[in-house]
């Protein structure tokens, strides 16, 4: 090939370049289009304004809460719902609706920040096994097989037995436990847009792997993270659940839905309150995450999009 073809075909990869700030306008555009669809969408927007409710619940907590969670009134143990105690009491005679008031805060706490070290780990991860191929790519892919043999409550319980118990390992152990899955959801549209011309023409004007993995690809694949972090959310609340109630999540004094269902079981008989309300909690906010889960998942599947076009020119 002569110089001047190579300048031709440089030139004209270059018009297809991204600019530096696309990626940003990129992502604008995509929490936009996000904004957009949840509003035409009831059932989003009921998720929506449910998590919105639990995130102000879990801020205002220590005034929205009537007692402590921890503050005892013997006494008034096993008590049922009355004016006084809104949910009733448990076997100490703590208020079960402040304590439930509190456990919100773990809940989030862990449920967000769990999926944010997934995330963090598993994406970048994923992106380079897509990007370099070869053996990166089969030693990556390895692993993750191996990851996937094991249940993710199977997995999450190994690792917390490892790290030792506290609320930030319970948070290391469940997002340990979903890194393959975004390595996965990563690695495979990484692959199909490795070589597509906007990202030739970013590599022939020099850049780096790692400016082309950042910069170019990964905004332009971060649409299905979004959505896969939203619905994990739901999963890593309903596995905190999972882990407390077996005695291996957030340990006593501090309040957890799970820990809280655990209790109950025990005194179903005496006091099925106790199990109940915490339950109904747990279900309400794993239910919202998957409405809005679902709402935007819907947003990259072409035949629904097509069929709501298709409703609305009726």
């Amino acid at each position: 090939m002569s110089n001047s073809t190579q300048k031709t075909e440089t030139d004209r990869l270059s018009q297809t370049a991204v600019e530096p700030g696309d990626g940003i306008r990129l992502r604008l555009q995509l929490f936009k289009d996000i904004w957009r669809v949840l509003k035409q969408d009831k059932t989003a927007m009921c998720g929506f304004f449910i998590i919105l409710g639990l995130l102000i619940v879990a801020v205002l907590a220590p005034w929205l809460a009537p007692y402590n969670f921890s503050e005892q009134h013997i006494l008034h143990a096993f008590k049922g719902p009355t004016a006084k105690y809104w949910l009733g009491t448990d076997e100490f005679g703590r208020d079960l609706f402040s304590r439930i008031i509190w456990g919100t805060r773990p809940a989030l706490l862990v449920g967000v920040l769990s999926v944010l070290v997934s995330m963090g780990i598993g994406v970048p991860i994923g992106v380079l096994a897509g990007y370099k191929l070869g053996r990166v790519d089969r030693v990556i892919s390895w692993i993750v097989d191996i990851m996937l043999s094991f249940p993710a409550l199977l997995l999450g319980l190994m690792i917390v037995t490892l790290l030792g118990q506290g609320i930030y390992k319970v948070v290391a152990a469940i997002g340990i436990s979903h890194i393959a899955q975004y390595i996965r959801l990563a690695r495979g549209p990484t692959m199909a847009i490795r070589n597509l011309d906007f990202v030739r023409a970013t590599r022939a004007l020099g850049a780096g792997d790692l400016r082309i993995m950042f910069s170019q690809i990964l905004p332009n694949i971060i649409g299905p993270i979004i959505i896969m972090g939203t619905l994990s959310i739901a999963g890593a609340i309903r596995m905190e659940a999972s882990l407390s109630f077996l005695g291996f999540g957030i340990q006593p004094p501090t309040p957890s839905w799970g820990g809280m269902i655990r209790e109950g079981v025990a005194n179903i008989l005496q006091s099925r309150w106790i199990a109940l309300f915490p339950g109904l909690a747990l279900t309400f906010t794993v239910l919202a995450y998957n409405m809005v889960g679902d709402s935007l998942r819907d947003m990259f599947d072409p035949r629904v999009m097509l069929g709501r076009k298709g409703k609305s020119n009726i």
